[in-house]
């Protein structure tokens, strides 16, 4: 499905299912798609940090966005991540999902050695000549250690090189300094860089955000109740901010499941994809709950958190 210009919506980065032997799982994920298109959402974001595309061999990489494409149907568009440490190595990903039928990419900085601005933009400038494809920049310096600038998104913006950015950088300064320097909330569709899409991946400040000018997000979350974030979206749009700033708070209360792994016994990681992947296993959309290795799982104890919070949120577990 062609990109709208510039990109809106409600994009989740969508789980990446698995079996109890730690292989894709395609029949989950063909549901997990049917469960958020008919959530509403406006795309699809395949091998996201929350596809858990670190841990997965390329292999599988391909399987989860050969079944999320296939699922989608041309329905909504598909974002494809190809997110690895060296130009070389992501141009063999964008390649892979060229050929699988994806609809844009998404990729980070370069990462494992910090990288020079300049090196940066001949990164995204190689990939875009490269593959023939719409290209989102992924702003997540904690995995990556860059940080992209509003100057350096602005340039890549400006010339082509870019269609968009997911800002994942927890930097709400930053990220409303550069919508500023596209024209601002009023000026985007006149600014220096009209069709750029900019969507935020803080999934807790969604109201916000698009009352600055983003023009959707990307919400991990979003895997469990897509339809929470659509009518989010769609009451900020609308301009009715006390019906959005209502469905963020209850979004928020919703989002708790994340530290249900105790911190003493699991890393950040292992508790909010193993939330997810529960919340999804106990509304019977997929059909196991592990995450990769060397993630550890959540306990039964704390699967029973996931399920309060769905319940609070008004979601009914059928497990």
């Amino acid at each position: 499905m062609p990109l709208a210009s510039p990109l809106t919506g409600v994009v989740p980065p969508v789980c990446t299912p698995l079996t109890p032997d730690g292989e894709v799982d395609t029949a989950s994920l063909a549901r997990l798609v049917e469960h958020l298109v008919g959530g509403g959402v406006h795309g699809l974001f395949a091998l996201g940090s929350t596809s858990e595309v670190a841990y997965l061999t390329d292999v599988q990489r391909a399987t989860a966005l050969e079944a999320v494409v296939t699922a989608a149907a041309g329905r909504v568009p598909v974002l494809a991540g190809v997110i690895d440490t060296t130009t070389a190595r992501v141009v063999e990903h964008a390649r892979t999902a060229e050929r699988l039928g994806a609809d844009a990419l998404v990729a980070t900085a370069p990462f494992y050695t910090r990288t020079h601005a300049t090196e940066i933009a001949g990164h995204f400038r190689a990939l875009r000549a490269a593959v023939d494809l719409p290209l989102f920049a992924y702003d997540i310096p904690v995995a990556v250690h860059s940080k992209l600038t509003p100057d350096l998104v602005r340039e890549l913006a400006g010339d082509g090189t870019l269609a968009g950015l997911k800002d994942s950088s927890g930097d709400e300064g930053s990220l409303r300094r550069l919508l500023v320097e596209l024209g601002g909330r009023e000026g985007r569709a006149t600014g220096p860089a009209p069709h750029f899409a900019v969507l935020t991946g803080s999934e807790l400040t969604v109201d916000a955000a698009l009352l600055a000018g983003c023009d959707g997000v990307v919400p991990g979350l979003g895997n469990v109740d897509p339809a929470g974030y659509v009518r989010l979206y769609e009451a900020a749009r609308a301009g009715d901010l006390e019906l959005a700033a209502k469905e963020q708070e209850r979004l928020v209360g919703l989002f708790g499941m994340v530290d249900c792994g105790p911190e003493a016994d699991m890393g950040r990681s292992s508790s909010a994809l193993g939330s997810f992947k529960a919340a999804l296993w106990l509304l019977a959309v997929i059909g196991h709950r592990g995450t990769a290795r060397p993630q550890i799982p959540l306990s039964d104890e704390s699967v029973a958190e996931v399920a309060a919070r769905l319940r609070g949120a008004g979601l009914v577990p059928v497990r």
